[in-house]
């Protein structure tokens, strides 16, 4: 790499931004490429030469493997999982993203209008529900990213154990939900400065907010890593202390004094259900629950970029079990605790902004603590949310450039969007996610709650769009199995992690029956007295004909140039090529190293076992 960086300051700066040397993987992508084709460097050197083009016996990724009978799409998926991003992440970076990407505006604010939807029980069983969906579906992803660290993650394992054509279409799903949320996220934050001083036009934080996010991640995934350990730290410690307060409150310990209890689960001041179709407003709220976890898959995404993946990625999904589902069922049982569901306060005036989740008056933590009078509290809070949409802003703007990547490195976009330059950057997706986050800037309308609709309209995309993202690691986790045992290979033998399969065929049956029945509650909504309200089905399920749309387009596509028959809806066992796309592991050595230190563990104190148990 010094050969890039010659120069002063400025030059190097500006060199940086050249493309990154693909030559070292030309055996790849150019299959009949060898040591002996005459082929020579600049200077002549054999030694760059036997470097750069390798016979495919002695290619350092896999030995073994032949390379020149890879499919397009096989050679594509190796190349994403080689790709030169930034390998600069550290298993600390890799735990925070898993805990924090998912703790955003769908926990501190959605929840206010699911609870008043479904009530305190009713929310807690959707939330448990998916929250069981959630960890199955992890633990999918966790032994496909260590058995397949690429970039892209779930949007490579969909061409590689799926069709080309359903991973087209979930990929730009997965890719718009992510665009557009980072605008979102600036308008909330921008918003919620108002809570303090309702005079400043919100395009002025919108601004600076702007150009935060824009500095983060041009320092690549370094920035983004450190940025994203800090505000995981503090959405942590938020999430910690507001538990410790409800139990203060709920016992009677605020500052009036006032003993709840269970008393907002009665009917003389709540209840434990809707009292209107309890279970129709129940299904409601599933999307609201399945936003609220979006993000929880980006750990799959940053694997391709730590240092030690396989480490890194088993620590995460622990990490994820005990802060995220644990964390997230006793939040929404102390927030059915503390604020009675039919608490006025919970859909705010009617507003575009409360409609949307991005008016922090209608989150209940914030109505909790106005409720017992606490001094200073409600301001901490609203600073605690303005973190958060600058967490998620920043966690959608990475989500959004791996998945670009991955798109135009499996030809199912412009191959544009793959540049990647020598600092390991994505430059052509981080510019196109800058321009969308420019839309942020709506919030400078005369009428906000204009610019607000907008959003919500393109936000709709969001709740179906992270099932299908869920449901779509199951599946590839089920193929990747099926292939695995069609050929008689056993996975305890070749992986390092192994996830249940019995785990994926849950998620794979849940995913589909909470989804019709969000369908159902969507197309004839209690609130509309059970009559069909067109409008509210599409702001639910606007993803569905955009997501068909791109599957027809891609078939006929791979139809017409790629010689696939339109008839094909998936790849057999034998088709699926179980070994593409793998990191060169030497199996053995990575047990044994496992070994070990389980063995140091079990030497050392008790607390400090407790200790690593747990982390």
């Amino acid at each position: 790499m010094s050969e890039y960086y010659q120069g002063n300051f400025f030059e190097r700066f500006i060199d940086s931004f050249r493309p990154y040397d693909y030559s070292i993987l030309s055996d790849i992508l150019n299959p009949t490429t060898s040591a002996g084709s005459g082929v020579t460097s600049s200077n002549g050197d054999d030694e760059v030469q036997q470097t750069r083009y390798r016979k495919p016996e002695e290619h350092p990724y896999h030995p073994q493997f032949d390379y020149s009978s890879l499919t397009e799409l096989e050679r594509a998926a190796i190349v994403t999982s080689t790709a030169p991003l930034t390998r600069s992440l550290k298993a600390r970076h890799l735990s925070m993203i898993s805990v924090s990407s998912s703790i955003g505006l769908g926990l501190w604010v959605g929840s206010g209008a699911a609870l008043s939807a479904a009530g305190p029980l009713g929310l807690l069983i959707v939330w448990f529900v998916v929250s069981s969906i959630i960890y199955v579906t992890m633990s999918s992803l966790a032994e496909l990213a260590s058995t397949f660290p690429v970039s892209g993650s779930f949007i490579t394992y969909n061409t590689l154990f799926v069709d080309s054509s359903y991973s087209c279409c979930m990929a730009w799903c997965y890719v718009l939900q992510w665009l557009i949320t980072e605008p979102l996220e600036l308008v909330a934050a921008s918003i919620t400065i108002n809570y303090w001083n309702p005079s400043v036009n919100p395009a002025v934080f919108v601004a600076i907010f702007y150009v935060v996010i824009v500095i983060v991640n041009l320092f690549g995934v370094k920035g983004y890593g450190e940025v994203e350990s800090l505000f995981s730290i503090i959405k942590l410690a938020a999430i910690v202390g507001f538990l410790i307060l409800s139990v203060v409150l709920v016992a009677g310990g605020g500052p009036n004094h006032e003993f709840i209890g269970g008393s907002n689960w009665h009917k003389d001041k709540g209840g434990l259900f809707n009292e209107n179709s309890p279970f129709k407003n129940m299904c409601s709220t599933i999307f609201t629950a399945a936003f609220s976890y979006a993000g929880v898959e980006l750990y799959g995404l940053a694997s391709a970029e730590t240092r030690n993946p396989l480490k890194s990625i088993q620590k995460s999904k622990k990490n994820l079990v005990y802060y995220v589902l644990v964390f997230y069922i006793l939040i929404v049982l102390m927030v059915g605790l503390l604020v009675s569901y039919k608490n006025p306060e919970l859909i705010g005036s009617g507003s575009s902004a409360a409609a949307a989740g991005v008016d922090v008056n209608v989150s209940p933590f914030v109505i909790a603590i106005r409720k017992a009078k606490i001094p200073v509290l409600p301001s901490i809070m609203n600073a605690v949310i303005i973190i958060t949409c600058l967490s998620i802003a920043n966690s959608s703007v990475y989500g959004s450039l791996r998945a670009l990547c991955a798109i135009g490195a499996l030809k199912m976009g412009p191959s544009i969007l793959s540049f990647i330059d020598r600092n390991g950057r994505p430059m052509v997706a981080l510019l196109i996610q800058f321009v969308i986050g420019l839309l942020a800037f709506l919030v400078a309308m005369p009428n906000r709650n204009t610019a607000v609709d907008v959003f919500q309209w393109m936000l709709s995309i969001s709740g179906l769009g992270a099932l299908l993202t869920f449901f779509s690691i199951c599946l590839c986790h089920i193929r990747f199995r099926s292939a695995l045992s069609s050929r008689a290979r056993d996975p305890k033998d070749e992986l390092v992690y192994c996830a249940s399969l019995y785990g994926s065929w849950y998620g794979l049956i849940m995913i589909p029956i909470i989804m019709g029945l969000q369908f159902w509650a969507s197309l004839y909504p209690a609130s509309n007295g059970g009559k069909a309200d067109l409008i509210n089905f599409f702001k639910n399920y606007l993803c569905l004909p955009v997501v068909l749309a791109f599957y027809v387009v891609h078939k006929i596509y791979a139809w017409k140039w790629l010689n696939i028959p339109f008839s094909k809806l998936y790849l057999t066992n034998d088709e699926i090529n179980v070994d593409a796309g793998r990191r060169d592991i030497d199996l053995e050595v990575i047990k044994q190293e496992m070994a070990e230190e389980r063995l140091a563990i079990s030497e050392r104190n008790f607390l400090y076992r407790i200790y690593k148990f747990f982390c």
